[in-house]
């Protein structure tokens, strides 16, 4: 399985920008069983929980945030094109990091490897 990112750039504060990330690979009904999520690598800094959206017949269920991106970032996703979004709304310069998709884990074991990320800058 691969995780392609993009949709990331360069943008000033108070931009928008929509990240995708498409999961090639036989794998649809494994796609649609999973809780997925995006994550973001501030630099020099840890990876980190950004958003989740959980399993669902078509299009996912609930969705979590961390606390400095609610309001602003929507998660969502589209199971028949193996495909995981992330709208990014009011952008903060805190916000620049390498961003990336993989299924939710909340012991941090990912059965898929990791893609490459796309680089999201906010200029102050």
């Amino acid at each position: 399985v691969q995780l392609q990112a993009s949709g990331g750039g360069l943008v000033q504060a108070g931009g928008s920008l929509r990240l995708s990330c498409v999961a090639s690979g036989s794998i649809f009904s494994t796609f649609r069983g999973k809780d997925m999520a995006w994550y973001r690598q501030p630099p020099g800094k840890e990876r980190e929980l950004v958003a989740r959206v959980t399993s669902g017949p078509t299009g996912g269920g609930e969705s979590n945030y961390r606390d400095s991106v609610k309001g602003r970032f929507t998660i969502s996703r589209d199971n028949g094109k193996k495909s995981v979004y992330l709208q990014m709304n009011t952008l903060k310069p805190e916000d620049t990091a390498v961003h990336y998709c993989n299924e939710y884990s909340p012991i941090g074991s990912y059965a898929w490897s990791w893609g490459q990320g796309t680089l999201v800058t906010v200029s102050s």
